[in-house]
């Protein structure tokens, strides 16, 4: 979980400074909603990744898969209530928000590499 602040926070510092190193264009104005919405689900697979183990250790892969496919409908249902909405520049929104889909899933498959490599 450690690992998922530390990503959370060096997005946020990104974003933050994104005007002063020239990428604001490159940012749609719900950068932090996205942000946070990852952090929110992020939150989410590791808590049922921890359930997961804590119970059974043999239920952890189920416990684990069903964590990405609760993030991926998730963020299915999130990008429609967007597009749905009517939001402007909906392609960058779009882009922002799979290169964080993308960047938060490889953090999570990383450690959990990291943390199953010790069994």
């Amino acid at each position: 979980m450690l690992r998922i602040i530390i990503l959370t926070i060096g997005l946020g510092l990104i974003f933050y400074f994104s005007p002063q190193i020239g990428l604001s264009q490159y940012l749609h104005e719900y950068k932090w909603i996205i942000l946070a919405f990852f952090f929110a689900v992020s939150y989410l697979n590791h808590l049922l990744a921890q359930l997961g183990f804590a119970n059974n250790r043999e239920n952890f892969v189920q416990f684990y898969l069903g964590g990405i496919v609760t993030r991926l409908i998730l963020s299915l249902i999130f990008v429609g209530v967007i597009a749905y909405m009517g939001t402007k520049d909906i392609y960058i929104f779009i882009t922002n928000f799979f290169v964080l889909y993308l960047c938060y899933t490889g953090f999570e498959i990383y450690g959990l590499y990291r943390n199953l490599r010790h069994f």
